[in-house]
């Protein structure tokens, strides 16, 4: 079969649409193959820049519409990674059988690592301090450390693309120098710190300990209650709202 080549597109404008294509690999979420539609979109660019030959082309688009999920902030960093990879396929260096395996294991690692180290250490770290702060008076700092957590997230995502594009799966070992694990640990800990100063923040002055320590302790229990299943947090969410006006009624 006679097979029309294409022109390559430039490679390096091909991989900054990819990366700002990264933004979207949460759209098109679905319950079959995840997130997993705009992570193919994300590749798209990139692989058209890769190959040449429709055909292989054509391959390559079908290995990424397969089942996708991982922590969004490892977006960047997967794509870079896989077109890497697919450099290297094209280049027949690495065996396109392999890629499934290391595909799968790359991303379920790194969204585990996601998970703990941004959406249940950084993320609650981020939320904490600024309610700290905005409960002490200081909006100005809280929307500083908004902006520079927001900077902050995007000059990663830009240095760990470029990693991955220049340096592909090696630079999972670099990754794995950075101890992530140990620093979620160490956040978490901050988070317990900031949760205390918080606590003494909205200790009300006129209240007595009794009125305190029942309090919290109701919370707590809610808290177990919806952590254990035992009831769902929008009916917890519903009494909180009516018992709150019925206080402010009678108050």
């Amino acid at each position: 079969m006679n097979v029309k080549l294409k022109e390559n597109k430039p490679l390096g404008l091909a991989c900054v649409r990819s990366f700002l294509r990264s933004y979207f690999v949460g759209a098109g979420f679905n319950t079959r193959g995840l997130q997993n539609i705009g992570f193919s979109y994300a590749m798209q660019p990139g692989l058209e820049a890769i190959y040449k030959n429709p055909e292989d082309l054509s391959n390559a688009r079908k290995r990424y519409v397969k089942h996708y999920n991982s922590h969004p902030f490892w977006g960047p960093l997967l794509i870079a990674i896989f077109l890497s990879v697919e450099m290297q396929i094209e280049a027949g260096n690495f065996p396109v059988a392999l890629l499934d395996k290391v595909k799968n294991t790359t991303s379920y690692t790194l969204s585990a690592i996601g998970d703990s180290v941004f959406a249940g250490s950084a993320l609650i770290f981020w939320a904490l301090a600024t309610v700290s702060l905005l409960l002490a008076g200081h909006q100005t700092p809280a929307m500083l450390l908004g902006s520079a957590s927001l900077v902050g997230l995007q000059v990663f995502k830009v240095y760990t693309f470029w990693s991955g594009i220049n340096k592909g799966l090696s630079f999972l070992d670099e990754l794995k120098k950075w101890n992530l694990i140990n620093w979620g640990e160490r956040l978490k800990f901050a988070n317990a710190v900031l949760l205390l100063i918080i606590w003494a923040q909205l200790w009300p002055a006129s209240a007595n300990m009794f009125e305190w320590y029942s309090g919290t302790a109701t919370l707590g229990l809610l808290g177990w209650l919806i952590g254990t299943g035992k009831i769902s947090r929008e009916i917890v969410a519903v009494l909180f709202v009516v018992v709150s006006l019925f206080i402010i009624k009678f108050i």
